[in-house]
């Protein structure tokens, strides 16, 4: 039986082991986190009906 305090040699949706730095596991993982992201931006853009940068304060 496998102790529930360690850590797991793989990922639960690949058979990847995580990485730090340059992996495809890393990458795939920050795409994702990109893409999320991405459609926060352009929510918030179709609910304000104003710009991302403007809604921001980023530009006048």
């Amino acid at each position: 039986m496998a102790d529930p305090m360690t850590t797991p040699e793989t990922s639960a949706t690949t058979s990847e082991v995580p990485a730090f730095g340059w992996s495809a596991y890393a990458e795939r993982v920050n795409g994702r986190f990109a893409m999320v992201g991405f459609v926060a931006v352009l929510l918030v853009e179709l609910v304000s009906h104003d710009t991302f940068l403007h809604w921001a304060g980023l530009v006048p």
